[in-house]
């Protein structure tokens, strides 16, 4: 379910309780991820904007940003033009996926007339140093015959030249915020390859192709630019996409849960509530590195407000979350053993009984 489907049916199970005697504000949250993007278009009261872009593998896909007028302002997920998602595991394969469609969403909000774009790069299934998105914003990246190279991160290996006097001039006049929930450098045993790059299909021979290319890729971009980018924290991210952005775009690289934190000016709001009730699809012991709850319940905590934590599952490491004195309490909404199938099915209703039944408890302390 979306973050304000969740919203809405934690509210419904509590006005079964408490009806109109409270006040109840929604808030959709996400730490830069999938889901980024529709939080905050629910947050902002954006427009859907839909067009057709390549895809990871080359195809063509339909691809969706928000675009809100008020603040010339383009809301873009990475993971809709070259998300894991839109390659079947059998595909996934990092030395041929492209970055190219992620450029083309940004280059169709330049073309709006934004002055802002906020970009989430979380769920790539790419590592071409974003080359490709690059590309798709006019830089001219040359093999040795002078050539465009191919897209995919097994192409990083024949690049001869960057050209970046093509790019884009808009890129120069506008502010981008990309949410990255990653500190990864570019290269080396922490970098976007070594790390993430088995994820997105790579073996262990594509991985050696793979950083010997980002190596390369990463010595021409520097001796372009004329400054070295390889250790900048975020470099990694999406598959090196965060080192393009950082060379070539007016950039920050932010927590992806901070950036909606402000934009849906979280504070204000905590201030003058009662309950904080936040959550996510599982709690575990990795819920405390910048996911969305602990981003939540440490804003919270600045004003001693008492944080509860709500998931379709607890796994490994969740004690850790309550540990940490950020949320006071994580609870599931599972019910018993059952399949993943008929879990998504009644998520809904079950969050909404949660949450009638949580509501029921917190009445008794009145």
């Amino acid at each position: 379910m979306t973050a304000m489907e969740a919203a809405n049916a934690i509210e419904n199970g509590w006005r079964r309780v408490f009806g109109d005697t409270m006040a109840y504000i929604k808030l959709p949250m996400a730490d830069g991820g999938e889901g980024t993007f529709q939080a905050l278009h629910d947050a902002l009261s954006g427009h859907i904007v839909s067009l057709s872009v390549t895809g990871p593998l080359g195809e063509k896909v339909s691809a969706h940003y928000s675009l809100v007028h008020e603040a010339h302002t383009a809301i873009i997920e990475m993971a809709q033009a070259s998300g894991l998602d839109l390659v079947a595991p059998s595909k996934r394969n990092p030395m041929q996926t492209t970055t190219f469609g992620t450029g083309e969403m940004v280059k169709h909000a330049l073309d709006q007339g934004v002055k802002q774009i906020i970009l989430g790069i979380g769920g790539s299934v790419t590592n071409d140093g974003g080359v490709g998105f690059l590309q798709a914003l006019g830089a001219r990246v040359i093999n040795q015959n002078e050539e465009e190279i191919g897209f995919g991160g097994g192409q990083l290996e024949r690049i001869q030249q960057i050209d970046l006097s093509t790019l884009d001039e808009r890129l120069r006049d506008i502010k981008i915020e990309v949410a990255c929930d990653v500190d990864n450098p570019l290269l080396g045993e922490n970098g976007a390859t070594k790390v993430y790059g088995p994820q997105k299909g790579a073996t262990r021979e594509m991985v050696d192709k793979l950083e010997a290319g980002m190596t390369k890729y990463h010595s021409i971009l520097s001796q372009t630019l004329g400054k070295e980018i390889s250790k900048v924290p975020g470099a990694g991210a999406a598959g090196g996409l965060g080192a393009a952005l950082i060379a070539c775009t007016h950039t920050s690289l932010k927590r992806g849960i901070d950036i909606v934190l402000e934009l849906t000016q979280f504070e204000n709001h905590v201030k003058h509530c009662d309950l904080v009730i936040t959550g996510e699809g599982r709690i575990d012991g990795q819920t405390l590195f910048g996911k969305t709850p602990m981003g939540v319940a440490q804003l919270a905590k600045r004003y001693q407000k008492p944080v509860i934590a709500v998931a379709g599952l607890l796994g490994s490491g969740f004690e850790q979350v309550v540990e940490s004195n950020n949320i006071d309490a994580v609870f599931s909404i599972s019910k018993g053993p059952t399949s993943l199938e008929k879990a998504l099915e009644h998520g809904i209703k079950d969050l909404e009984m949660w949450a009638y039944q949580l509501a029921r408890f917190y009445q008794l302390q009145l």
